[in-house]
């Protein structure tokens, strides 16, 4: 019984002590969780600077959301070219004033279309940005993603120069935003005058810019984009519309529907061609004609003679960019085939380079033999075991 009462004397001791620990353990504390502090994104360049060409900004400049507050009259026609936001600002210098006009859009895409709205035929060009043109003392132009519709209180030489110390100021657009409609690249450059050229995709910049076609006639709820431009002919003035369409199965369909409203045009009275667009009122009937490439369909109308508008159209041409994707060459089961061949081939390095081991370690070993007089195989090899027996 001695041990027992040892063993039970041990485990009390034992017991003891461990709640001795616990006891005086501290109570664990959570440890607290690291709050990760993100560095911010870079603040958003300002569309427009405080200053410039000793222009000074006069009071905090007014930043705009609304398409509506950006331009009320024309509000529709902002939302269909994807307009984001606006800057108004307003500048002093020696006694002097200057109202600028900020509009970014999404893209370049964007910015060249609303800039093609607000220029009037007429307006002298100017060199300013990606393009200017200027009516007294408002000057307007854009350039990346943002048109710039300045207007001075008295203009003078260096305004041009002003503005386009300004252009280069301005944040420029990445990617593929960055680029201009690729329709722009169908018009032909021959007889064109490139201050009359109007890009439109949709109904309201259509209609407001002086498009031939009724709105409804386009397509542009099939996602349809279209450019005019006028040319001028050695019989007479001719105005070239083209119409992008997203398929060339969608360019046919829109072109038959085109057709047959021209015919109708063509066929109706008086009466009935005042509810025409006034472009298309003043274009004479016999050089009304549409000719479709690929995607495009193209409109020709005006007063030239009917030899010239055919050959103006004549000139509009689809090209198709095409990019060649590396095609495989060879099948599966070639490729299998290929595997399994060179797996082969490595079995019999294989084999072929453990014979050559076995005969040059095996060869070597037998002219050992052979040196020392002993017979080639250890077959004939006589071993005696002896034991050493003692008393």
């Amino acid at each position: 019984m001695r041990w027992i009462f040892t063993a039970v004397c041990s485990a009390a001791m034992i017991g003891g002590a461990a709640a001795g620990q616990v006891q005086a353990a501290p109570a664990k504390v959570p440890a607290q969780k690291s709050v990760a502090h993100g560095s911010l994104p870079p603040a958003p360049k300002a569309l427009l600077p405080e200053s410039f060409a000793g222009w000074v900004e006069s009071g905090a400049a007014k930043k705009i959301t609304d398409a509506a507050q950006a331009d009320a009259t024309n509000a529709a026609v902002l939302k269909e070219y994807e307009f984001t936001d606006a800057t108004l600002a307003k500048y002093k210098r020696s006694g002097e004033t200057l109202s600028l006009l900020a509009l970014s859009f999404h893209d370049a895409s964007g910015a060249y279309g609303m800039y093609s709205f607000y220029r009037q035929n007429g307006w002298p060009k100017e060199q300013i940005g990606a393009g200017a043109t200027s009516n007294n003392n408002r000057v307007l132009f854009w350039v990346g993603n943002i048109v710039v519709d300045a207007n001075f209180s008295q203009i003078g030489p260096m305004s041009g120069s002003e503005l386009r110390e300004l252009a280069g100021q301005l944040p420029q657009p990445e990617g593929g935003k960055a680029l201009a409609p690729p329709i722009m690249a169908s018009l032909p450059k021959a007889q064109l005058d490139a201050q009359t050229t109007h890009y439109a995709v949709g109904p309201a910049g259509y209609a407001g810019a002086g498009g031939v076609l009724p709105p409804e006639q386009v397509g542009f709820d099939r996602g349809a984009e279209a450019v005019t431009a006028s040319y001028t002919l050695s019989t007479g003035p001719a105005t070239l519309t083209i119409i992008d369409y997203p398929t060339p199965q969608m360019a046919a369909a829109q072109e038959k529907t085109i057709r047959e409203f021209i015919n109708a045009c063509k066929r109706a009275d008086k009466q009935a061609q005042l509810a025409w667009p006034k472009p298309l009122q003043d274009s004479g009937l016999t050089a009304l004609e549409v000719r479709r490439s690929g995607p495009l369909v193209a409109l020709v109308s005006g007063n030239a003679f009917t030899d010239d508008s055919h050959k103006l159209l004549g000139t509009v041409h689809y090209e198709s960019e095409l990019t060649s994707l590396q095609q495989p060459t060879e099948s599966e089961i070639l490729k299998t085939g290929k595997l399994l061949w060179g797996i082969t081939i490595l079995v019999l390095i294989g084999c072929g380079v453990s014979l050559l081991l076995a005969f040059f370690v095996g060869g070597f070993r037998i002219l050992y033999r052979l040196a020392r007089g002993k017979p080639v195989s250890s077959v004939y090899d006589i071993e005696f075991i002896s034991l050493n027996l003692r008393d």
